[in-house]
């Protein structure tokens, strides 16, 4: 059987495309990557995977099996998959390890799918089963959206700092309710960026309100440890905060040495374009301020 596999969107490996991989490896079909529609007639089976509703759709057969949020937040893999472990097969490039150590949210955000698709935190995986890529050496890219609310997050830290892996907690770990413990353990570890190459934590800034309790968990990271240099914050704009309350957060956060990083609830608003476009250039942000940057770009401000 010749299957095909098409990630619509995202930069990082897709798991549920690994696992249909795997799955299909396993009874000895072949499997590689789609290309393109006059090929797609000759594919036996064609899986696309889309995580983000803006992403445009490809060409695809008739034939073929879509899934992803970007579909709908409430399909999954059929168990069998499911039940795969990934294959790095699709992907030799890949120099880290991937996957869950939980899913779920303690919260209830309405700007997030997560509550809605995963439920309330569970355990998912072990440390050590994670560690599954023959190239991944010493670095871990964890996909938990909330760390911390695992039942098993004190055991998994304490794993990934006796094993001395890199980790980068890419979905962010929630600040406002972070606790001395946690931040203690955390600042042991050998936290680090995306890449691999730079050492910093990821957190969130999204509701306005939350600045006494986003001051209090920098305070605490602080005490246990961790310099707010290493500090980078998600600021959610456009969703129901104001500009002058989005530049409020902003400017905060730079205040304290912390790096702030804005993400657009609408990506088509010329305004929220242009508000990322400037923080999101570290060399812009430092050398031009909001009004000029608004102003030489013409964005009708």
């Amino acid at each position: 059987m010749r299957v095909a596999v098409i990630q619509v969107d995202g930069k990082l490996p897709n798991l549920a495309l690994m696992q249909i991989s795997s799955f299909h490896e396993k009874r000895g079909d072949s499997v590689c990557w789609y290309e393109g529609p006059l090929w797609g007639n000759s594919y036996d089976r064609v899986y696309a995977s889309k995580i983000f509703g803006f992403s445009k759709m490809p060409v695809l057969p008739e034939h073929a099996v879509i899934g992803g949020t970007g579909i709908d937040f409430f399909n999954r893999l059929p168990e069998e998959m499911e039940r795969c472990t990934p294959s790095y097969l699709l992907y030799p490039k890949c120099s880290y390890h991937l996957g869950f150590s939980m899913k779920g949210c303690r919260f209830g955000c309405k700007f997030c799918c997560v509550p809605k698709k995963e439920g309330r935190p569970t355990a998912n995986s072990t440390i050590d089963n994670l560690l599954l890529n023959a190239n991944g050496g010493n670095r871990l890219m964890l996909l938990d959206n909330d760390f911390f609310g695992g039942p098993e997050w004190q055991s998994n830290l304490r794993r990934i700092i006796e094993l001395r892996l890199k980790v980068c907690f890419v979905q962010g770990i929630n600040i406002r309710i972070i606790t001395d413990e946690q931040a203690v353990l955390l600042a042991k570890s050998n936290y680090t960026n995306s890449q691999f190459n730079q050492k910093y934590l990821t957190f969130a800034w999204d509701r306005y309100h939350d600045e006494g309790l986003v001051k209090n968990g920098i305070r605490t990271c602080v005490n246990a440890g961790i310099p707010t240099k290493h500090m980078q914050f998600f600021v959610l704009i456009g969703f129901d905060t104001t500009k002058d309350q989005d530049y409020e957060r902003v400017m905060m956060l730079n205040s304290l040495g912390c790096l702030p990083f804005v993400m657009p609830y609408n990506r088509n608003d010329p305004y929220q374009r242009a508000f990322a476009l400037w923080v999101n250039n570290r060399a812009i942000f430092r050398s031009c301020t909001w009004r000029d940057y608004r102003y030489n770009r013409n964005f009708g401000e």
